[in-house]
C-alpha cells in the first residue's frame, strides 16, 4: 500500500488533501529556504525558485524516513511564493511587512507560484522524481483600513505565502482566482494527479492507501 507523505508543516495543505479523501502521513523537512533561495541567485525566475525549495523539501523527507515507509511511498514537497509587481514574496516577517504586502496589493493582481515536488520510493530506494511550478492569478480586493488592522491583528498574514489566504480570513479580501484555486491554498490537485500519473500511480490507489481516519 503506497503511503503519502506530505513534507509540509502547512495546515492549508494538509485540509486540501484531507478533503480530497487523502490522509497523508506528515512529515516537516526543517529545509533552511532561505540558504536555498540565496543559492539560487538574485536572478533566478519564481518557477525556479519554488520548485527549488519544493524539491530540497521533498529531498529531505525522503532521506530521512523510517525503512518500514521508505519501502512504499511517495513524497510530496510543495512551496508557495506570490510575484507582485517584480518582486518574490514569502511569508511577511513582520506585521509592518504585511501591512506594507497588504496595500501594495489592493485592487491589484499577482501570481501566486507554488512548486511542486515528487519522489516516488520503493524498497527504500527512488524510483522516480519529478518538480513541476503551477501559478494561479489572484486578484485581490482593497480592505478599508479598520478591516486590515484586524485581519493583521489576527495573526494569519505573518503565517502564509503572499500574506493572504483563500481559505482563511483571507478570503474575504480576494475577488477572484484565476486558474487552480487548490494550488492557491498550497497545493495543487490537478498538478499532483499528473506527477503521481508520471509515477505510475492513479488517485484511486492513493485513496485506497490512504483512507481519512
Amino acid at each position: 500500500m503506497t503511503r503519502l507523505v506530505l513534507g509540509s508543516a502547512s495546515a492549508g495543505r494538509l485540509k486540501v488533501l484531507r478533503q480530497a479523501g487523502v490522509d497523508p502521513l506528515v512529515r516537516v523537512s526543517g529545509v533552511d529556504e532561505d540558504a536555498v533561495i540565496a543559492g539560487l541567485g538574485p536572478d533566478a525566475p519564481p518557477g525556479e525558485v519554488v520548485c527549488a525549495l519544493a524539491r530540497a523539501k521533498a529531498e529531505r523527507v525522503a532521506g530521512e524516513l523510517e525503512p518500514a515507509v521508505a519501502a512504499d511511498c511517495v513524497v510530496i514537497g510543495c512551496d508557495s511564493m506570490l510575484h507582485l509587481n517584480g518582486l518574490l514574496c514569502g511569508k511577511p516577517q513582520s506585521t509592518s511587512a504585511a501591512r506594507d504586502l497588504w496595500q501594495a496589493m489592493a485592487g491589484r493582481a499577482g501570481q501566486l507560484h507554488t512548486g511542486h515536488a515528487l519522489i516516488r520510493l520503493l524498497d527504500n530506494a527512488i524510483t522516480f522524481s519529478a518538480s513541476e511550478n503551477s501559478f494561479t492569478t489572484v486578484r485581490f480586493g482593497a480592505p478599508s483600513p479598520d478591516d486590515l488592522e484586524s485581519y493583521l491583528s489576527s495573526g494569519e498574514p505573518l503565517r502564509v505565502a503572499g500574506g493572504f489566504t483563500l481559505d482563511g480570513l483571507g478570503g474575504w479580501f480576494i475577488d477572484g482566482v484565476d486558474g487552480d484555486p487548490s494550488a492557491v491554498v498550497g497545493i495543487g490537485l490537478p498538478l499532483t494527479r499528473s506527477l503521481l500519473g508520471r509515477a505510475g500511480l492513479s488517485v484511486a490507489t492513493v485513496w485506497a492507501a490512504n483512507p481519512p481516519a
